[in-house]
């Protein structure tokens, strides 16, 4: 019986292997240079989880628009601080996908919720005949806003935060209402509130 020689064998193997695969290298090696060679791809990031900065910049932001709209009342009147007040509410709130659970500090009665935006605009600069009892908040002559968070919940895709926010006025009085907030981010990034809750502290 004869035996192979094994270690010629596994030569001839490779060199029999290589001229197999020698007519696609070509080929495959033009497919790799392409492949390196495309544009960067456009990425969708699905992870929606807001961040605690997110949450903070939207209280912040919240803060900055409330003096905007006091700022421009004192300047231009109704009308400058109702079109300032209208793009807040529109921006800040998120009254174009359904009612907000907004319920405002000076409130009463039907109106004590505000689940659609035109009361929630009446809230802010007051000057709507179907909401009498407005005075208009933010229109007063507010000169600072600061928020002080007591409890902070990050949720996946929504926050929830309680707390103080301490406004003053331009004679210095100072006023603290209990505020709590749900934010929720949406799928391309803006924070928008669903839930704003504001009381005056229980004097009892």
């Amino acid at each position: 019986m004869i035996r192979p020689n094994l270690r010629n064998l596994a030569p001839l193997t490779a060199v029999a292997l290589l001229s197999l695969a020698g007519s696609g290298t070509t080929a495959a090696m033009a497919q790799t240079k392409a492949a390196l060679t495309q544009p960067t791809p456009d990425v969708q990031i699905l992870d929606n989880n807001i961040s605690l900065a997110q949450v903070l910049k939207a209280q912040e932001g919240w803060c900055t628009a409330l003096l905007q709209i006091s700022a421009d009342y004192a300047k231009g009147g109704i009308t400058k601080a109702k079109a300032t007040a209208t793009k807040v509410v529109d921006q800040a709130y998120g009254y174009q996908y359904g009612p907000v659970a907004f319920k405002p500090t000076l409130a009463s009665g039907a109106q004590t919720f505000r689940t659609d935006r035109e009361g929630a605009l009446a809230y802010f600069v007051g000057n709507n005949p179907k909401f009498p009892q407005d005075k208009g908040f933010a229109i007063k002559p507010w000169r600072s806003c600061r928020i002080v968070n007591q409890v902070i919940q990050l949720n996946g895709a929504s926050a929830t935060t309680m707390g103080n926010v301490i406004f003053t006025d331009a004679t210095g009085k100072v006023t603290s209402v209990d505020k709590t907030w749900t934010f929720v981010k949406e799928n391309y990034g803006s924070v928008r509130i669903v839930l704003h809750h504001s009381s005056l502290n229980y004097g009892g």
